[in-house]
This record gives C-alpha cells, sequence and structure tokens, in this order.
C-alpha cells in the first residue's frame, strides 16, 4: 500500500479557536481559511516552539532537506515512517531539533471494497475535537537565495479502527504530549519515539465521504459530508 497521510482537514470557521488551543497569545495576525482537504504541496498550519513562547506560521507539505538540490523532492517525502527515523541521515538531526505540530481535525484514506472499488474515508476522534499530528520541518535556500520552509507528517503502524483502511495511519500526540514533542530543550531523539505510536481505536471513527475528495481541486464542505450507505 502506498504510504499516507496524504490529505486532511482543519475545517475551523474560528481561527482564533485554533490560537487558543495552542496557547498561542500573539498570533502576528496570522489567519488561515478553513480547509476541507489540504493536499501534499500546499501550505499548512504549523506549530513550532522558538525556545520562549510557541509560533504558528505556514510550512509547505512535502519536505525539502536542506542539502536537497531542488524542492522537487518534497513530493517523495511528504510522510516519514516512524520505525526509520533514527536510521534515516535526512531525519535524525530533524527528530533532534526541528519539530512541529500540524493542527488537523481529520484525515482521509481509501479502503478498498469487496469488488475493487475505493471508498473515499475519513477518520476523525469521536469527540470531533482538534489534535496534532507529529511532523518535521526543515528550510532549503532556493538557487536564488530565498527561503523555503517545509515539513512532513510522521506515520506510525494502523490501529485496529484503520487495518481494514489502509496498515499506516499519522501519528496523532496525545495533548499531553504536545509540549515534549515541540520543546527546544529536548534533543534526544530516543526520548521520543515513545510518542510515535497509533492513537487509541476506541476514540476514533471512521465514516464515508463522497469521491469528489479525490481531487485536490475539490475544497468544500462536501467532502466531508457523510455519505450514506
Amino acid at each position: 500500500m502506498p504510504e499516507v497521510c496524504g490529505r486532511y482537514t482543519l475545517a475551523y470557521e474560528d481561527f482564533q479557536f485554533m490560537l487558543d488551543y495552542y496557547g498561542i497569545t500573539d498570533g502576528g495576525g496570522f489567519s488561515y481559511p478553513p480547509r476541507y482537504n489540504i493536499a501534499p504541496g500546499q501550505n499548512v498550519p504549523a506549530v513550532v516552539h522558538d525556545g520562549q513562547r510557541r509560533r504558528i506560521g505556514l510550512l509547505r507539505w512535502g519536505l525539502v532537506p536542506s542539502w536537497a538540490k531542488d524542492d522537487k523532492i518534497g513530493y517523495k517525502m511528504i510522510n516519514a515512517r516512524a520505525e526509520t527515523l533514527m536510521a534515516k541521515s535526512t531525519f535524525k538531526p530533524l527528530l533532534a531539533r526541528k519539530r512541529c505540530l500540524i493542527p488537523a481535525d481529520g484525515f482521509f484514506e481509501w479502503k478498498k471494497l469487496p469488488d475493487g472499488r475505493k471508498q473515499a474515508m475519513r477518520i476523525i476522534l469521536k469527540s470531533q475535537k482538534l489534535f496534532s499530528l507529529a511532523g518535521l520541518y526543515d528550510t532549503w535556500r532556493t538557487p536564488s537565495g530565498d527561503r523555503l520552509s517545509t515539513c512532513t507528517i510522521i506515520t506510525v503502524g494502523a490501529n485496529s479502527l484503520m487495518e481494514p483502511i489502509h496498515n499506516r495511519m499519522p501519528a496523532i500526540l496525545r495533548r499531553d504530549e504536545e509540549d515534549m514533542w515541540i520543546d527546544k530543550g529536548v534533543v534526544n531523539p530516543e526520548s521520543l519515539m515513545p510518542l510515535l505510536r497509533s492513537f487509541d481505536a476506541a476514540d476514533m471513527e471512521a465514516y464515508p465521504v463522497p469521491a469528489l475528495v479525490g481531487s485536490a481541486n475539490n475544497d468544500s464542505p462536501e467532502c466531508i459530508q457523510r455519505q450514506l450507505s
């Protein structure tokens, strides 16, 4: 199966709610519209800690390492497998010093049906609350000297809810783990690995959504509407 996560949602109308959730008192005028079908290559909100306070800004989804020759590699690095982070020279340094929280309220995956068709599914928390995906980021300089900041979403093995849909899922951090994930004082990558595990299936649900979510050009509330069977 291909890697996930490849699409997700952040469908909050009130962006101030998100700033409050992350304890960001000075958003610098930053805002982000409701998004119903976020895709790789797009700019996405991410939360980091600068050593003094939490900050929020945009990162392009698809990691372009600082050593890359060009930015095309980003489309191959939208995800990073938790199991191999420590063994990959690209990811291990970022795990030590460049970690971010990627706000989401759901993600999509496609379930293969017995007749061979694929059904788009949206996976959310039963509480329907905001949650944080574990991410890594880096900054690459273009040939002209401009800075491009990008990110990747870490994935883990599927929980029992996801297993019938896909064998991977994004690494969702528990609320009380978010501080540690972006704590600049935590520089030992091994101490972070226990945070990267599949989320409790009992706290999640999956429901079918319209096929239109398959195109990244579609980004409307219809993308997250529950499809009746």
